[in-house]
């Protein structure tokens, strides 16, 4: 498998890591010193910078103010915020926002990603269900009434809720052993839609988003089949590169930290146990790398392949979760009593990894769904 990359791919990511060059992972509050938020909202001036780069724009289409690319451009420039810890809601807005375009209506595309590509309407998703493992789209019920749509349920840790314009909720109609899902574009400020504050494990404020017989109108409802999975399916390998960017950006921490602390006259970067760990973690993070690209290739191409593409996603996100979890443990062992300073951005890093690591479901959530399509489609 080729996964080199185009010219295109290749400038998206060089105006990324351009963008993200003066971000500083320490710009708020420590969240191993702060009670509640580390800040009530994302970082604003990123996101400018973000859409002057066409950066929010990056899935849509030319006729739609977008640059016409995929998921791996997304993720390359995703892998870049993660080294310095942007705030801001890139993944999900993005994934959001190609979303629509893919299965939405004309009216409706028409209406959100021109301004959504400039930044000016943002975009998020609740995705993790109401207890944030059970599948996000039973969380929510969707029933028609005359033109329209009324929506009951409860999604929790959605991010950015606070700051978003349109909270996609994935719901589903009719019984749940045979619900269907579709996608409602809520407004945030909507009758019926209550946020209550919940804070992530990295300091960021999430919200649980109640919906009390909430109305949306059927053109700000995604009927499409297949649209809830795609968007899950872009959201999860995004996660993946997240995770793989934060992991690069650790073990380099963790390489320039051992080259220079000594012990016995020596830098114990020589040291063979150190050595030896390093090495493993780099393994990781090419696993990590190789799997993430199989992942957003087959969600890109479309290429049919022995398993769907889910199967890849589930693969990548094992990784991911499992791979990120031991470089950033990895990295605390050997920057010893160090790594928990809170002067030291290594902890923050560890914080922004253990959410990562459970976003849309942990490694063992993944395995059971690997091997639920092992089962549906036998190898060989």
């Amino acid at each position: 498998m080729d996964f080199t990359f185009s010219e295109e791919q290749r400038a998206a990511a060089e105006a990324a890591r351009g963008v993200f060059a003066g971000v500083v992972p320490d710009a708020v509050p420590s969240p191993a010193l702060t009670t509640g938020a580390v800040a009530e909202g994302f970082d604003r001036e990123l996101w400018s910078r973000l859409a002057e780069a066409d950066l929010l724009s990056l899935l849509l289409d030319e006729a739609h103010g977008g640059s016409g690319l995929d998921a791996v451009a997304l993720c390359l420039v995703l892998r870049e915020s993660a080294k310095v810890l942007a705030r801001v809601p890139l993944l999900e807005h993005s994934a959001a926002a190609a979303a629509v375009q893919a299965y939405g209506g004309a009216e409706l595309a028409g209406r959100v990603l021109a301004r959504a590509g400039r930044g000016e309407l943002v975009l998020t998703v609740a995705a993790h269900g109401r207890t944030g493992h059970d599948p996000a789209e039973l969380a929510v019920g969707a029933r028609r009434d005359g033109s329209a749509w009324v929506l009951d349920g409860v999604q929790t840790a959605v991010p950015w809720a606070y700051d978003a314009d349109l909270v996609v909720v994935p719901a589903h109609v009719g019984g749940t052993a045979a619900a269907r899902a579709v996608l409602a574009l809520v407004p945030r400020e909507r009758d019926g839609v209550v946020l209550a504050e919940q804070v992530s494990t990295s300091g960021e404020r999430l919200a649980e988003v109640r919906l009390a017989s909430v109305r949306v109108g059927a053109d700000e409802v995604i009927e499409a089949e297949g649209a809830w999975e795609w968007l899950h399916a872009v959201l999860t390998t995004g996660v993946c590169a997240l995770a793989l960017g934060l992991g690069e950006r650790v073990l380099r921490m963790t390489a320039e930290y051992t080259g220079k602390r000594e012990q016995f006259g020596f830098p114990i970067a020589t040291f063979q146990g150190v050595a030896v760990q390093a090495a493993d973690r780099y393994i990781d993070l090419r696993a990590m790398e190789a799997t993430l690209w199989q992942a957003a290739w087959r969600i890109s191409s479309g290429v049919p392949g022995a398993l769907p593409a889910a199967g890849d996603v589930a693969v990548a996100k094992i990784w991911a979760a499992e791979g990120v979890r031991r470089v950033v443990q990895t990295a605390q062992h050997l920057h010893g009593g160090f790594g928990a300073d809170t002067d030291y951005p290594l902890h923050r890093y560890h914080a922004w990894a253990k959410h990562l690591e459970l976003a849309l479901g942990p490694a063992a959530a993944h395995e059971e769904r690997l091997g639920d399509l092992l089962a549906a489609h036998p190898l060989g």
